[in-house]
């Protein structure tokens, strides 16, 4: 078949402000039968621009040095345009002609060749034809200039860039809007050779589609997937990471320094590496193998079969690949395979440890144990030094057969001391060894122990108590899954650990709840197991009894299947649950001391719970007084001094306000406080408002009311102040004027007991008694009057009536009051 060609080509006689693309350029020969459209879309693609600093006379020399635009471009119509323009010298100036032929929309060149193939193929001409008429072509036979040794030498050369400028093609290929790939080099004929690398490597649809052109002074203008572009034109606005700037350009400079990002990209990493090992061959055999277009596995695996080097990414996504296809790879290559992967001395991922165990979970029962046993050799070795507890160790089978227990031998004789060295002390023993992770570690080597038989039954406690106090501080983090699986396997452990778990849970109760909603742990079986079960039922138990907590305690207490009386410390945990750090309410502590003996909180410890209930009870609690007594009494020996005294104050108060306290009160209070320091604030004011509320009832014991007032103690002067102002005091002066009449008399005596007690009655009068009188009749004034007479005397009388008379009036006699109250 005879391709149709097109020669374009400038006026000779151009100017030399002309850029060569100038009106003059035109058709100079055209195939019989091409389209109008086809020669206007052609007219735009195949002008040539030479670099601006090009001679306009140039010598041979410099002629032959001037760069080629060898394109491949897309038409609309869905064909092609193969095309070359050079510069060529004309009369008087600089001049190109540009050769082309045009493929219809579905067709490629004889031969399937790829289009870069033609580059400097002698069918290229560089002049217009003679006579305006094509001469006839039917290929375009390649020249010698892409050899092998050529291609691979440049791709060494190039192996810096190589791996970003695979990814942008990937890229570009991948998503049309991904941007243009602009390869800055010094000759377009390294572009093109970059042309051929990629169309090596990249998916046959893909290489054939390709555009590009390998030289251009306008990149932006572009039409082409490929750009290629001298230093001088290269975009200088445009990222030079492989990301999209404002005119979507992809720039890398190859004739600049060398780029240090790495590429995160398995696919074009790997084809990097096959070309600078210089083994592009390794692409064809690829090709074979099933996958998608760039996927990285089929090379991947492929290459590390022929022994080229790959990285951890690469070599993980081999790993993947082939565990997807057990049976894509024979047994040689599966050998291969395994050797590269198990080469100790490269250092591995997580992610590549992740395929490796696919890997070998895909083979097992179906490859050798010379193929299954270095694999799982591999992740064994590697969990025990590696530290990465996410890293399974494999099933027992890859270790079957004569081969493969040879394998476990030499694991156990290399790693088994190690192994046990780190169970019975929780750290790392090899020098080349990283630290545990907490749980997931010990299940990690506990299983490992198991796989290869390693005996570590005497080490089991202190291994499973590491692991309970671990999974209480700092809970099953990512570790719940395994630690499940471990306790399904081996039995012992269960049952340990699941002791261990039950007996420090009392420790740390809540801690043990959040456990217990991470990780669904087993213990439905014989195990007794209360605290465990307690913990548990928790949630639920606070759910129904709502803000009955005790109900909520009863509760958990039932589901732990033991009496506090047969095992004390269900108290503690059940405490806990319910109550966490903090500390009941003094009525719910009464609640608990008298639903179970006080010897069982004393082995439980929940003892301090109650005492913290009384002493950190509000001053109004009426169960706090009632709650220290019974304390006092419970446990004489555990109280400490301190304490002691605080609820001492408490059962003060409620001496005080029974009747049975012994004389001396205010001196007792003192003292009871001053031992008690630093006291709480509700119990201070508990016991010092027992006191006052007392003294300002009209029973009161008038020598302790006396010895009150010349205590000069600010604090229960002022617990007095606060007692006098409260709505049952002021109820009753509003009421009955005999009270008022007794509460005037004390409020206006003792004058010389100090400074506290002056201030103290000369606002109680001013402020509590002043407006209780002013909003009472004449006539219950009177009656206030009367009783002062009868408790007191005249006088008492005549100091209330000169002391309720205007303020004028008040002033004058004021001095005068107190020594008549004083002398009735």
């Amino acid at each position: 078949m005879s391709l149709a060609q097109l020669h374009y080509t400038s006026a000779s006689a151009a100017s030399a402000d002309d850029d060569g693309g100038g009106s003059g350029a035109h058709f100079t020969a055209v195939s019989a039968g091409l389209p109008t459209q086809v020669l206007a879309e052609a007219e735009q693609l195949l002008r040539y621009e030479p670099p601006a600093d090009a001679p306009h006379r140039p010598t041979p020399d410099q002629l032959r040095s001037l760069p080629e635009a060898f394109s491949f471009s897309a038409l609309p119509d869905g064909g092609h345009l193969l095309s070359r323009a050079v510069a060529f010298a004309g009369r008087g100036t600089l001049g190109f002609h540009a050769h082309a032929v045009h493929l219809t929309a579905g067709t490629r060149l004889p031969g399937d060749a790829l289009p870069i193939t033609a580059w400097r193929s002698p069918s290229w001409a560089s002049t217009p034809p003679d006579g305006g008429t094509p001469d006839r072509i039917s290929t375009l036979p390649a020249s010698a200039a892409f050899g092998p040794e050529a291609l691979n030498d440049f791709a060494v050369s190039r192996s810096p860039w190589l791996a970003a400028v695979f990814a942008d093609l990937r890229r570009v290929c991948e998503d049309p809007s991904a941007g243009r790939l602009v390869l800055v080099e010094r000759h377009s004929a390294d572009v093109a050779r970059w042309i051929a690398l990629a169309s090596a490597v990249l998916p046959p649809d893909d290489a054939h589609r390709l555009t590009f052109t390998t030289y251009t002074r306008r990149p932006a203008h572009s039409p082409h997937q490929v750009v290629g572009v001298l230093p001088q034109d290269a975009p200088q606005d445009a990222p030079q990471d492989g990301g999209s700037g404002a005119q979507a350009l992809r720039v890398r400079d190859c004739a600049g320094a060398r780029p240090g990002e790495p590429v995160d990209d398995a696919w074009a990493e790997t084809c990097a590496r096959i070309w600078r090992n210089r083994s592009p061959e390794l692409f064809r055999a690829a090709a074979e193998l099933p996958g998608g277009p760039f996927v990285a596995g089929p090379l991947a695996v492929t290459a590390l079969c022929a022994g080229v080097p790959l990285g951890a990414a690469e070599r993980a996504a081999a790993a993947e690949w082939a565990a997807e296809r057990p049976y894509a790879l024979d047994e040689e290559r599966t050998h291969r395979l395994t050797d590269a992967l198990t080469d100790p001395d490269i250092d591995r991922t997580p992610r590549e440890l992740a395929a490796v165990a696919r890997l070998l979970m895909a083979l097992d029962g179906r490859a050798p144990a010379s193929v299954t046993g270095s694999l799982g050799a591999l992740l064994v070795t590697e969990a025990v030094y590696g530290g990465d507890v996410s890293v399974a160790p494999p099933g027992r089978s890859v270790f079957a057969g004569p081969d493969g227990e040879r394998v476990a031998a030499a694991l156990v004789e290399a790693v088994g001391d190690d192994l046990r060295a780190e169970l019975a002390t929780g750290g790392p023993v090899a020098p080349d060894a990283v630290p545990g992770q907490g749980v997931g570690r010990a299940v990690q080597l506990l299983r490992i122990a198991r796989l290869l038989d390693v005996d570590c039954a005497e080490l089991l406690p202190a291994v499973v108590g590491r692991m309970a106090r671990s999974l209480l501080d700092e809970g099953a983090a990512d570790c719940g899954a395994v630690l499940l699986d471990l306790l399904d396997e081996q039995f012992d452990v269960r049952t340990s650990l699941l002791g261990e778990l039950d007996r420090i849970a009392p420790q740390d109760p809540s801690a043990t709840e959040r456990l217990l909603t991470e990780v669904a742990l087993p213990f439905t079986g014989t195990q007794a197991l209360p605290h465990l079960r307690m913990c548990a039922a928790a949630p639920d138990a606070r759910a129904s009894g709502g803000d009955d907590r005790v109900k909520v305690l009863n509760t958990v207490l039932r589901a732990g299947g033991m009496s506090p009386f047969t095992e004390p410390l269900v108290l503690r945990t059940a405490v806990g649950l319910v109550w966490g750090d903090g500390a009941p309410t003094s009525g719910e502590a009464r609640l608990l001391l008298g639903g179970s003996t006080s010897d069982a909180h004393r082995t439980a410890g929940t003892w301090s719970v109650l005492v913290a209930a009384a002493l950190g009870a509000p001053a109004d609690d009426p169960e706090a007084p009632e709650l220290a007594h019974d304390l006092l009494r419970g446990f004489p020996q555990e109280i400490d001094a301190r304490a002691r005294g605080a609820l001492l104050l408490l059962e003060f108060a409620r001496d005080v306000r029974s009747g049975a306290a012994e004389p001396g009160w205010a001196e007792r209070a003192r003292k009871l406080c001053a031992g008690a320091e630093p006291v709480e604030p509700g119990v201070r004011e508990q016991a010092f408002g027992a006191l006052a509320g007392r003294l300002l009832a009209p029973d009161r014991p008038e020598a302790e009311l006396y010895a009150f007032v010349h205590s000069d103690d600010p604090d229960l002067l002022a617990a007095y102040g606060r007692a006098a102002r409260q709505d049952a005091v002021l109820t009753r002066l509003r009421s009955d004027p005999a009270y008022v009449a007794d509460c005037f008399t004390v409020w206006s005596s003792h004058p010389h007991a100090g400074h506290a007690w002056s201030e103290t009655r000369a606002a109680l009068l001013e402020e509590v008694l002043r407006p209780v009188v002013r909003g009472l009749s004449a006539g219950e004034v009177t009656a206030v009057e009367e009783a002062a007479e009868r408790a007191g005397s005249s006088r008492t009388a005549e100091a209330f009536r000169t002391w309720n008379r205007p303020g004028g009036l008040r002033r004058r006699i004021g001095n005068r009051l107190a020594a008549r109250v004083r002398r009735s």
